[in-house]
């Protein structure tokens, strides 16, 4: 009798104690994931990235104080607060994107008819979303590639805000998604009024399951599946989340968690010296004699709002100017942004090193911090990339009728490096006979596509010879060529 008792008992204590499931069906868990990502460091963060990209700094909301008696402070309102923004961290991420994304990227494939198919999808947007994508990486330490199959049965991608994407990864290396939600907001117009609505769109391997926000709750609205034929029937992706992780690094850290401090520094010297150029009670030290008040706390109130005290008939105030020196604010301006550039991993386009006629050496010295950056961004996408091949194919063989190929699509970003190109092209020169033709064509600065220069080269050789021979037979039928 105890101890059937004791079993139930130590049964019901299992049922209680046993985890919930940690899945998309699972209508708490969501709204749990929901609720802290909202709150999130790292959706704060992403946020302030995209921020200070479009020039949203810190320094727009400073205000200045009156520091009183009992730590009590007083705005003030009447004195020079200028706000100057040298937004050097959107010029770094700048030169990364067109460092690594200026030119095209070259993609290369051993089976042409799957190269041919791809092209229609791998064209100039696609480019021009991949630039978009990269800024958003930096900005955010990660960017969001959304696959999707139009009306006309063309497959499209659309970029999604970082912040809007909280993913749900299978592994520790994120790599595989288990599942991931869109947070989002709609602008409507409910009862005569306009009112902010939020929305969750769950992403799963089989459908997206959409949601309404209300507070801390999900209400159900609808689900919808990622490929619907004519018929009606629906399709996924092969069990995979159409949505394509681009990382700057493998820690998902943005850019701005590296230089913030430093772009502010920059802001607020700027601001400062822009502010003691202007007319300032601090700028001069007063000596003041017999005056007419309760304290130096009147006094500097006074001073602050009005421009001016009252002092006896024998009193005044004498002054020592305190002179603003330009030089040293030049000077600590320029190391926060030669830290910047640092710590950053960009180049200054104003290196003493590129004085006069650089050499190939110096230009590399200048460029290795953004060129080992440039790399590590290289591998990250090279693996989206690959993820996104998968998808491809996926779209190729069920749209198109393509044979899947056991071939991978290569991409090479075209890296636009400073060069000098006097000394390559001799380089170039001094090669020949020792690497392949082909080879010294694509490395030529004045190239941009080998397979159409090698086509012309040989054109031009065939039209050389079709004339050389109409010469020796206008030669052999007696009437020579005609020398000047």
């Amino acid at each position: 009798m105890f101890k059937w008792i004791k079993k139930g008992v130590a049964k019901l204590n299992n049922m209680l104690n046993k985890p919930e499931s940690k899945d998309p069906s699972n209508l708490t868990y969501l709204e749990y994931l929901v609720d802290n990502f909202k709150g999130s460091k790292i959706r704060e963060e992403q946020i302030t990235g995209v921020k200070y990209y479009k020039g949203e700094h810190d320094i727009l909301h400073r205000k200045k104080y009156l520091h009183m008696r009992d730590n009590v402070k007083k705005e003030l309102t009447n004195v020079p607060n200028n706000k100057r923004i040298d937004n050097q961290y959107a010029k770094a991420v700048d030169q990364k994107v067109n460092y690594m994304l200026g030119k095209i990227p070259m993609y290369e494939c051993e089976d042409t008819t799957y190269l041919d198919k791809a092209s229609a999808v791998l064209d100039v947007s696609f480019h021009k979303v991949l630039k978009n994508l990269l800024k958003d990486s930096l900005n955010c330490g990660i960017s969001w590639l959304y696959i999707y199959i139009d009306n006309e049965s063309k497959m499209k991608y659309k970029r999604l805000p970082a912040h809007q994407i909280c993913p749900i990864w299978e592994d520790e290396e994120h790599t595989r998604l288990n599942f991931a939600f869109r947070l989002y907001s709609n602008t409507e117009f409910i009862n005569g009024a306009e009112k902010t609505v939020e929305y969750v769109d769950v992403y799963t391997k089989n459908s997206i399951e959409k949601y309404k926000l209300d507070g801390k709750t999900l209400n159900k609205i609808g689900e919808e599946s990622y490929i619907t034929d004519i018929k009606g029937n629906s399709y996924n992706w092969n069990d995979r989340i159409p949505l394509v992780a681009f990382k700057y690094n493998d820690d998902e850290i943005p850019l701005i968690r590296r230089v913030k401090s430093l772009q502010d520094a920059i802001n607020e010297l700027m601001s400062d010296f822009n502010n003691n150029m202007e007319q300032d009670g601090r700028n001069t030290i007063l000596v003041i004699k017999n005056y007419e008040g309760q304290g130096l706390e009147e006094f500097k109130n006074n001073l602050a709002n009005f421009g001016a005290i009252k002092v006896s008939d024998d009193g005044g105030v004498e002054t020592l100017t305190v002179e603003v020196n330009s030089e040293n604010y030049k000077s600590i301006l320029d190391l926060y942004k030669n830290a910047l550039i640092e710590n950053a991993r960009c180049y200054d386009a104003k290196d003493d090193r590129l004085n006069g006629q650089p050499n190939q050496m110096n230009i590399q010295s200048m460029y290795s911090d953004i060129d080992l950056d440039a790399n590590g961004i290289e591998v990250e996408y090279k693996g989206s990339f690959s993820y996104f091949q998968k998808l491809l194919r996926v779209y190729l063989e069920s749209v198109t009728e393509f044979e899947n190929s056991d071939k991978d699509i290569e991409i090479t970003f075209n890296k636009d490096v400073l060069i000098n190109e006097s000394q390559v092209i001799a380089d170039v020169k001094n090669s020949v006979g020792v690497i392949s033709n082909n080879t010294l064509i694509k490395n030529h600065p004045y190239v941009e596509d080998v397979d159409e220069e090698i086509q012309n080269i040989e054109e031009e050789k065939k039209k050389d010879i079709q004339t050389q021979a109409e010469l020796d037979y206008e030669k052999q039928l007696g009437g020579g060529a005609i020398e000047k």
